[in-house]
């Protein structure tokens, strides 16, 4: 399955707060950077971290970690229990690490 769209959804998203994008996508073509993470905290401005607000900056860690899983060959499996992320969900909800019935047990 392909997950360019909801790639593309992600970064836009990620736009939409106001961070920065270079150097993030660069480092999701070596998915295996193991400071993936950390560059991108180092990229972050940190004026839109201060202007977003918590709820915001929880949007930007899981919008990260999604686009993580993404390159890590690692997206649409649930990092609970490991089935497949219905399609429909993942539309729905992008950046979302958990299936419908782990999300229904947390």
């Amino acid at each position: 399955m392909s997950h360019h769209k909801n790639k593309l959804a992600l970064l836009n998203r990620l736009r939409e707060l106001g961070v920065r994008l270079d150097g993030i996508e660069a480092a999701l073509e070596a998915p295996h950077s193991k400071d993936w993470e950390e560059m991108a905290v180092e990229r972050e401005d940190e004026e839109v971290l201060e202007r977003l607000g918590q709820s915001g900056q929880a949007e930007i860690v899981r919008i990260r970690g999604a686009l993580q899983r993404i390159a890590l060959g690692e997206y649409g499996d649930c990092v609970r229990c490991g089935n497949e992320i219905s399609a429909q969900r993942l539309e729905v909800l992008p950046d979302t690490p958990v299936c419908v019935k782990c999300a229904g047990t947390s």
